[in-house]
């Protein structure tokens, strides 16, 4: 352990504690969990709870990282991802806005009152509203975000829908916020459900929860929602404690800040190790989104996570890779058919060709501080792991594959059908040959 300690591994681990929103490796961790052992995890909601309390030191609340017993820095995790729960009844979201005066910088990191000048203030509530949250030092309405244009949304019993409500209904879970968004009782953030927005009444949304936040201890402290390329590079120059350099992002992060649809129940994560113990953390769960979160935020949600966790040894990536659901991979990434396969073996009898290489989907990561800068990370990235060109990689992903967004502004899926025993190589063959029944 980071400690020094010897504690015995277990076979599971229950966790039920929360960062103050930055992940520091020199932090004490649960654990250890046994390789090949379980985390399960009740998660607080991420993005705009957090948001609003600005005593948090980052963007989301979550789970304290977990040791993993045999996790040597340059190995990876692999998690599968067992099980994801959303035991909110309700949420509220919508589009940003940061008003002058809130924040030293950055009003993710590091929000400040105005009135008496309060770095990190501790703040409360009094009544509904967006001016609710104030600060006990001075009672001023402390606002690091506003929501331009907002909605409530609540669930059915079976969490497979949602419908937005008008504002009498909003305001009525309002007045009692954490008991409709199930806040875990360790949690410290202010539920948005007290701003009760109510922009887009009686619009049905669907539900298909995953993890925005999934991932490994970035090796410096870091806020949680600030690890990957993209939000991370606002730390570079910033004029609070936390700032770092560009050298520092890329050497430190682990890209756990994801926001990508696909990782959801089902699905398996390999993660880069660049602490000893790997540092398994989660948070900033979602009832539902698209491609991109493009209005910088979803439904958040309260939930309960199941995961297995197994070390990899030697992974070569600083980044993570995922093993979707088949029905999350693009149309020309699915494993071909055992008819296409027929087809394929005809032609390659017609024309002489003795072998057609087996091939496996991966969806490769990348972030960076835009999309074009990710993709570039992202096809760097899968030309390392499977020792292949960049060039090799453009054209596999364009015949066999595409670049999903994950979220703007900058994290990315190449994602594409790749040889098999390149996979084999890397320790990582046998995950796809789990996920596809290859």
């Amino acid at each position: 352990m980071p400690d020094g300690s010897n504690t015995p591994s277990r076979r599971s681990i229950v966790v039920s504690e929360f960062t103050n929103s930055v992940l520091d490796p020199d932090a004490p961790m649960l654990g250890p969990v046994e390789n090949g052992g379980t985390i399960i995890a009740n998660t607080a909601p991420g993005c705009w709870g957090p948001m609003i309390t600005p005593s948090l030191r980052g963007g989301h609340e979550v789970t304290r990282p977990v040791y993993v017993d045999g996790a040597e820095v340059g190995d990876g995790v692999a998690i599968r991802i067992r099980d994801i729960t959303v035991t909110s009844i309700a949420t509220a979201s919508g589009h940003d806005s940061s008003p002058e005066g809130f924040c030293l910088g950055d009003p993710y990191v590091a929000g400040r009152c105005p009135v008496c000048d309060t770095v990190w203030p501790e703040t409360h509530v009094e009544g509904i509203g967006q001016q609710a949250v104030k600060c006990n030092t001075c009672g001023n309405a402390v606002t690091p975000f506003a929501i331009v244009h907002g909605y409530t949304v609540t669930f059915d019993e079976t969490r497979s829908v949602g419908l937005t409500l008008p504002q009498a209904a909003a305001e009525t879970i309002a007045r009692d916020a954490n008991h409709y968004s199930a806040l875990p009782d360790q949690s410290r953030q202010h539920s948005i459900l007290t701003f009760a927005p109510s922009d887009m009444p009686g619009t049905l949304v669907r539900m298909r929860p995953f993890m925005g936040q999934l991932g490994t201890c970035p090796s410096m402290a870091m806020p949680d929602s600030h690890n990957a390329g993209d939000f991370g590079s606002f730390l570079v120059g910033a004029p609070h404690e936390y700032a770092i350099t560009a050298e520092q992002l890329a050497q430190h992060k682990t890209d756990g800040h994801m926001d990508i649809d696909a990782v959801r129940a089902g699905a398996i994560l390999v993660c880069p190790v660049k602490v000893r113990g790997a540092g398994v953390y989660m948070g900033d769960m979602h009832a539902g989104q698209g491609d991109g979160e493009i209005a910088g935020h979803t439904m958040d949600v309260a939930g309960s996570v199941t995961l297995q966790i197994e070390v990899v040894k030697n992974y070569p990536l600083d980044g993570p890779v995922l093993f979707p659901l088949e029905e999350d991979l693009p149309p020309m990434a699915r494993p071909f058919t055992a008819a296409e396969k027929a087809k394929g073996q005809r032609l390659a009898s017609k024309w002489g060709v003795a072998a057609i290489e087996p091939l496996a989907p991966i969806s490769v990561i990348g972030t960076a501080a835009n999309l074009n800068l990710a993709i570039e990370n992202g096809l760097a990235r899968a030309a390392k792991l499977l020792g292949m060109t960049v060039a090799e990689v453009r054209n596999r992903a364009t015949v066999n594959g595409a670049i999903e967004i994950g979220r703007a502004p900058g994290v990315i899926q190449v994602t594409f059908l790749a040889p098999l025993a390149k996979l084999d190589a890397v320790g990582l063959g046998d995950y796809a040959r789990e996920q596809y029944g290859l």
